[in-house]
């Protein structure tokens, strides 16, 4: 598949397991009829609603930076058609090994546009992520988060702001150690939540690097 050559490009993505994912996720169940015979091309591609699927190099990228892994849980955030959730429900999966309550893998897809949040969701119960429990597909307001599954080992944010400031949601429903993933105007921060100073009250401190150079759509809330 031409979208997994284009990744393992020398300097490019190196994780087995996003490499795996993009290789068994077709990006053509991602999107429209009549844009899927570019399914293959790395360019940022049209879903509708004036929204895009991000270039398979960019989304690469971010997850290799989100650093997921089997049994983690994912807040997918702006999730569009669906891909990124599937990508993450790959690589997080179940883990039935695991015999601590609450450690399976998780991953909860949150889109605005309500038409479509429809399709996303259609698309990734095409793999069964949905009817197995790995994945949750909502229609709402990511501004909030979803605290009913947190708190999460990652957030991943497809949609850029406009300034460098996370909803507070975000924040507290992160885990210590936890990463978030988000466009910033034209960069891709990360954001490594940090444990709370000890009499420094219960505000947790973040660590920061951009990657500049990247261009989204607008957050919509």
């Amino acid at each position: 598949m031409e979208t997994t050559e284009s990744i393992k490009e020398p300097g490019k993505i190196t994780n087995p397991a996003i490499l795996e994912a993009f290789h068994d996720i077709r990006r053509e169940d991602f999107l429209p009829s009549d844009v899927k015979p570019l399914a293959s091309l790395n360019e940022a591609l049209p879903i509708g609603y004036n929204q895009t699927i991000s270039q398979p190099l960019t989304v690469g990228f971010m997850l290799e930076l989100l650093e997921p892994k089997r049994g983690d849980r994912i807040l997918d955030i702006g999730a569009g058609s669906g891909w990124t959730t599937a990508l993450l429900s790959h690589i997080v999966g179940k883990a039935e090994y695991s015999t601590i309550p609450g450690k399976e893998g998780r991953v909860v897809g949150l889109e605005i546009i309500p038409e479509l949040a429809e399709f996303g969701k259609k698309n990734v119960a095409k793999y069964g992520f949905i009817e197995k429990g790995i994945a949750k597909y909502l229609c709402q307001d990511a501004n909030k988060g979803y605290p009913l599954e947190a708190p999460y080992d990652g957030i991943l944010v497809s949609a850029t702001l406009p300034k460098k400031e996370l909803p507070r949601a975000w924040r507290e429903q992160l885990k210590i150690g936890g990463k978030i993933v988000v466009p910033i105007q034209e960069s891709i921060w990360v954001f490594t939540k940090k444990p709370a100073r000890r009499g420094g009250g219960s505000e947790h401190k973040f660590t920061e690097k951009e990657y500049p150079g990247f261009v989204f759509v607008p957050f919509v809330s």
